[in-house]
C-alpha cells in the first residue's frame, strides 16, 4: 500500500433512492470505491434496518449492505421536500433507484425530469423485468425472477425426474444485477468524461441472471445427445468432499495419489471424453478412497498433488480460513450496536484505496447536514420539514 493515491471514486456523488439488496447493494460498492453516497431513505428508516440478523435493534444485514453511506431520512411522497431532492440530484453525478418501473416518474423524479437540470447525469434504474416489455409492471423480488428464468429449473438438472425445483434463500439475481449496474454506471460515467452527457441505465434481474446461464442458454438452442457431467459431493469420513479432476494432467496425478494404477487402463477413464461420458463411475472409484479418510485428509492430500479439491464448508467456517486473513477480505463495520465483519469488494486494488467503509448511519443522521448544505435550505426550512414529517433526523 503506497497511500498516494485517492479512491478510484472520490469526488463522484451519488443520490441513492434504493431499498432492500440489488439497488442497496450497487450502491455499496460505489461508496467502496470512493463515492459520496447519500441514501435517501424512508422517515421510519428503510424496511432492511428491522431484517435479522439483529443486535440491540441493528441490523447487521442492513449494514452489510449500506456501510459507508449517508443517510437523508426523507418522505418523497410530500410534496414539500421535491424542490431539495431536485437540487441534490442537480448537484450530483449518479442516480440509483429500484422501484417498480413508472415509480420514480410519478414522484416527480424520472430520469427525464432529473436530466433536464443535470443533463450529465448518470441514471441507473434496477427493476426484476426492466423497464419495458409486457412483464416490466410485474412484481418480482429474487426467488421469483430465479424461478422465470430457468435457474431452479437448471439447478436441478442432476436431479431424479420429478425431483421438485430447490428451495433457496441465496438471493442470486439480487447481487448479480447489483453487480452488472455497478459496472454499468462505470461505463456510465466513462462515456461522460470521455463523450459528455448522461446516460439512462436500465438493469433488470431477469437479464442479469439470463447472462449467466452460458451452457443452459446455448444448450436450449442446440440439445445434446449426451448429459454433461455434474460436479457434487462424495463421501468422507466425517462429511462431503468435492473432487474435480477434469485434465488428463489431474488425472495421472490423481491415480498416482490415490494409488489407483488399474485406473489408468480402465476403458471408461483412459480418455477425457470417456471420464465424462462415465462421471458418476469416475466418482464412484475416487469416492472409494475418500470414504476411508476424514475431509480435511482429502483435501490436504489432493492438493497438494495438484488435484482441485475441497471440503464443504459452512459460510461460518469458510470466513474463518487463512486464506482470508492473508487476503483481508473481511472487514470490520461498526453500528450503534457495534462491530460485525463483512467482506470487502473482491477486488484489490494495490495501493489498498477501495474498501468497505467502517461505518453504518443511522435513519436520518445526515439528513441536516445534507439538506442545508448541498441542498441549500436554510435552517428554519429545514425544521418546518421536521416539524411537518417530510423528514426525520437520527436521535
Amino acid at each position: 500500500m503506497n497511500g498516494t493515491l485517492k479512491p478510484p471514486l472520490e469526488g463522484i456523488r451519488v443520490i441513492d433512492f434504493t431499498q432492500i439488496i440489488a439497488g442497496p447493494y450497487c450502491a455499496r460498492l460505489l461508496a467502496d470505491c470512493g463515492a459520496e453516497v447519500i441514501k435517501l431513505e424512508p422517515v421510519i428508516g428503510e424496511h432492511m434496518r428491522n431484517a435479522p440478523p439483529q443486535r440491540d435493534g441493528h441490523s447487521s444485514y442492513y449494514g452489510h449492505l449500506n456501510a459507508g453511506k449517508k443517510s437523508v431520512a426523507i418522505n418523497l411522497t410530500n410534496p414539500s421536500v421535491k424542490d431539495v431532492v431536485r437540487q441534490l440530484v442537480s448537484e450530483s453525478d449518479i442516480v440509483v433507484e429500484n422501484f417498480r418501473p413508472g415509480v420514480m416518474k410519478k414522484l416527480g423524479f424520472g430520469y427525464e425530469t432529473l436530466s433536464e437540470a443535470n443533463p450529465d447525469l448518470v441514471y441507473c434504474a434496477i427493476s426484476g423485468f426492466g423497464q419495458d416489455g409486457p412483464r416490466a409492471l410485474q412484481p418480482a423480488y429474487a426467488p421469483v425472477v430465479h424461478a422465470a428464468s430457468g435457474l431452479d429449473v437448471s439447478l436441478g438438472e442432476f436431479e431424479p425426474e420429478g425431483t421438485p425445483p430447490r428451495t433457496s434463500g441465496a438471493y442470486f439475481a439480487d447481487y448479480l444485477a447489483a453487480i452488472y449496474a455497478f459496472g454499468a454506471i462505470q461505463t456510465g460515467l466513462l462515456s461522460r468524461f470521455r463523450h459528455g452527457g448522461g446516460r439512462f441505465i436500465d438493469v433488470a434481474l431477469m437479464d442479469s441472471v439470463i447472462n449467466m446461464l452460458v451452457f443452459e442458454i446455448q444448450t436450449s438452442q442446440f440439445p445434446m445427445e449426451w448429459k454433461r457431467r455434474g460436479f457434487g459431493p462424495i463421501h468422507a469420513q466425517d462429511g462431503f468432499v468435492i473432487v474435480t479432476p477434469i485434465t488428463q494432467n489431474n488425472f495421472e496425478r490423481l491415480v498416482d495419489a490415490i494409488d489407483r494404477p488399474d485406473m489408468l487402463q480402465d476403458d471408461r477413464f483412459d480418455a477425457p471424453f470417456k471420464r465424462s461420458a462415465n462421471w458418476n463411475d469416475y466418482m464412484t472409484e475416487i469416492e472409494k478412497w475418500t470414504s476411508q479418510r476424514t475431509a480435511k485428509e482429502c483435501e490436504e492430500t489432493l492438493m497438494a498433488a495438484g488435484i482441485p479439491c475441497s471440503q464443504y464448508k459452512s459460510v461460518g467456517e469458510a470466513i474463518q480460513d487463512t486464506q482470508f486473513e492473508a487476503r483481508g477480505v473481511m472487514q470490520t463495520v461498526t453500528d450503534a450496536s457495534g462491530p460485525f465483519q463483512v467482506p470487502n469488494p473482491p477486488y484489490v486494488f494495490e495501493d489498498g484505496s477501495v474498501g468497505v467503509s467502517s461505518s453504518v448511519a443511522r435513519a436520518g443522521e445526515h439528513s441536516r447536514e445534507v439538506l442545508t448544505g448541498l441542498g441549500g435550505l436554510d435552517g428554519a426550512s429545514f425544521d418546518a420539514l421536521v416539524s411537518d414529517g417530510a423528514v426525520s433526523v437520527a436521535p
